[in-house]
């Protein structure tokens, strides 16, 4: 039962659609502890995700719609996964020596250098040399206000955040930008023809899609392997200057291909993919692809009837917007951080980089909704959501007390010795497994499969 506060009844009704669909969800209770309603948020859009394929399955076989049933131990192994991730038996270690909390003269400050691009802009910025520890950063920091500490790195091109209470980030001009947005958004963006799409298997609801994911990091990666989940033929497009982290992107990859392109200096062979893409997700800041004609209003106007995802950190209004950020920043931003404390002494964080994973699951949502419609009004169409725009509905959530999370078994699956989390999407009859295990990055060729 779904009831009328529900996270899937807000997405469900961004989107447009009829909340009497939501019957059709049989909810469960996810194995997740923390003071937030963080089980019901993952729950929720992953839940949302499902039944949005499963209309889409249902309008182009013209047969039932499908019932949706998450398995909780999918859910909960999937918004975790990076703890469940093996390569030839070692555990993922994506977390930089300059990433994590720091306390400053008057705060906390959260930073994120796993990128090396990344921990040269915030050392450029604190004027501390390549060789910095995290035992001299932290003596540093210490003499540093935390505005300070997040202004400077931001100016830099950095990533860093001041950790701020509940009540401050609601003060804040950002929080109130992204509160006047809608959970996930789809708005219509130009005319098109309506869409032609042959019937679909019941484990295929968005075969013969062609998806280009020019995304990195977690949201938008599960967003399109989501997608490939689905049918769809994914292809990961990156610039060779700044390569994926090795396990985040195979942790992520499953179902789709992987390939390298510089926009500045091959531009015939990215322009060849776009001239046959169905969708485009993007996961950059606003703005960033621009020079390279790839504004959402750009693209509608060069390909009328694409569907465009633009997924960012902050949104894409607000004195942030143009900044780079992460689950984990957003968290510290936004007040999670310091519900999530332990002792109150440090701020924490949630047991799960449920920002990202919810808003991946929101922007598959929208776009197979996009899609339906497109079988009957045509169109190019917009979906947005940022990660700050899931905090904000996370905060506003009621909190219950928790007993703490029941035991769970993590479900994964193991191929040539790359072990990754199983799909938690789910609707009644469709598919369990990954289509593929995932490819190294930049392994792939620039082109797609044949329809």
């Amino acid at each position: 039962m779904v009831s009328d506060a529900s996270f899937s009844r807000t997405a469900w009704v961004a989107l447009g659609e009829d909340p009497v669909a939501l019957g059709l969800i049989r909810s469960c209770e996810v194995p997740l502890n923390a003071t937030v309603p963080v089980g019901p948020l993952v729950h929720d859009a992953i839940a949302v995700a499902s039944l949005s394929a499963a209309l889409l399955l249902a309008r182009r076989t013209g047969t039932a719609v499908p019932s949706v049933e998450l398995d909780p131990a999918r859910v909960a192994t999937a918004v975790t996964s990076e703890r469940h991730y093996r390569l030839d038996g070692e555990p993922m270690n994506a977390w930089a020596e300059l990433s994590g909390f720091w306390q400053t003269s008057d705060g906390w400050v959260r930073t994120h250098a796993n990128y090396p691009h990344h921990r040269a802009s915030l050392l450029g910025a604190l004027g501390l040399p390549d060789t910095t520890t995290a035992h001299d950063l932290s003596a540093h920091l210490l003499g540093r206000r935390a505005q300070e500490v997040e202004d400077a790195v931001a100016e830099r091109g950095g990533v860093a955040v001041a950790v701020r209470t509940e009540e401050q980030w609601r003060a804040h001009p950002q929080a109130r930008a992204v509160a006047d947005s809608p959970l996930v958004g789809l708005t219509r963006g130009g005319d098109a023809p309506a869409r032609h799409m042959p019937p679909a298997d019941e484990d295929a609801p968005a075969a013969g899609i062609r998806v280009l994911d020019l995304t990195r990091v977690i949201a938008g990666p599960v967003a399109t392997r989501t997608l490939a989940l689905w049918g769809a033929d994914v292809l990961r497009v990156d610039g060779p200057a700044r390569p994926e982290i090795t396990a985040q992107h195979l942790d992520t990859g499953a179902g789709k291909r992987s390939t390298i392109i510089d926009l500045a200096t091959d531009r015939d062979a990215f322009e060849q993919l776009l001239a046959s893409a169905d969708v485009v997700v993007t996961g950059y800041r606003p703005g960033a692809l621009d020079r390279f004609g790839l504004s959402p209003e750009a693209l509608a106007e060069r390909h009328p009837g694409i569907v465009v995802a633009r997924l960012s950190a902050w949104g894409t209004a607000g004195p942030f917007a143009p900044r780079r950020g992460f689950d984990s920043i957003v968290q510290a931003a936004s007040g999670i951080g310091w519900l999530e404390t332990a002792d109150g002494a440090r701020p924490g964080a949630l047991p799960a980089q449920a920002l990202d994973h919810s808003a991946g699951y929101l922007v598959a949502a929208a776009i197979t909704t996009a899609l339906r419609r497109q079988l009957d009004e045509g169109g190019s169409w917009l979906v947005e959501t940022s990660l700050a725009r899931v905090a904000h509905e996370l905060l506003d959530a009621p909190r219950t007390p928790t007993g703490g999370a029941a035991p769970w078994q993590p479900t994964v699956a193991t191929h040539d010795g790359l072990t990754t989390a199983l799909p938690a999407a789910a609707y009644d009859g469709g598919p369990t497994q990954w289509p593929s295990p995932p490819v190294p990055w930049g392994t792939s060729e620039a082109r797609w499969s044949e329809r």
